[in-house]
């Protein structure tokens, strides 16, 4: 099945590439890997605030965490137009706003990881992570990640 046909099914519409916020560009191609910048999460097209341990769960943040895969996927497509062209999601880097006693970014960056695999399929969609908590991210958000890909030849 098409990573196409899979959103579909899943009822999923990827966004277009949203404009940058500051100075850098949404994506960067060098030989066959993608380089995606960090997507934060939003709610409702604006910044989705809060600090896990704090102001939100780990299920809300879960959520936020699947919306930013979604996000995502979107840029993937503007810089690859087919992703089906996509060989390997290879990476993912997820900062999780956190208090200091929140332990649980790996279980927030389930929501994004989850979603990849279940769009790509096992083989495309496993991917290597990093999950970290930090004392905050740009504009309050409660979750931004990175997505490193890979092309087929």
């Amino acid at each position: 099945m098409s990573v196409a046909a899979r959103l579909q099914a899943l009822g999923i519409e990827l966004p277009p590439v949203a404009v940058p916020a500051a100075a850098y560009v949404p994506f960067v191609q060098t030989g066959s890997l993608v380089f995606l910048s960090g997507h934060i999460a939003k709610k409702d097209g604006k910044p989705w605030v809060g600090q896990l341990g704090l102001t939100m769960g780990t299920e809300e943040g879960k959520a936020a965490a699947r919306a930013v895969a979604i996000d995502l996927m979107g840029t993937l497509k503007a810089a690859v137009g087919d992703l089906d062209r996509v060989a390997r999601i290879v990476k993912l880097m997820s900062l999780v706003n956190s208090a200091p006693t929140f332990t649980e970014q790996h279980l927030v960056t389930n929501g994004c990881s989850e979603l990849i695999g279940e769009v790509f399929g096992p083989q495309v969609g496993a991917h290597a992570r990093s999950a970290f908590g930090v004392a905050q991210i740009p504009l309050g958000a409660c979750v931004e990640i990175e997505m490193i890909a890979e092309l087929k030849p």
